[in-house]
């Protein structure tokens, strides 16, 4: 049974514009930046929590304490 070249046709277009829109969307999903923001928003949102501050400011002040003290002995 034969088909009809005009459904053939369309049968291909019709694959290759939902191969088109696969490949724009892993396009997107595999963006490099889109990694680097989400890590970026991550490390921001970890740091604004008060244990992880303030933790991060006392071992900055302890090590520009320890320089300041090997500097000056």
């Amino acid at each position: 049974m034969a088909r009809d070249p005009d459904s053939i046709q369309r049968e291909i277009e019709q694959a290759r514009d939902a191969l088109a829109a696969t490949l724009d969307e892993l396009g997107t999903r595999a963006n490099p930046q889109r990694f680097v923001d989400s890590g970026k928003e991550s490390v921001r949102a970890k740091l604004d929590e008060p244990k992880v501050k303030y933790a991060v400011i006392a071992v900055a002040a302890l090590v520009v304490f320890a320089l300041l003290r090997k500097l000056f002995r």
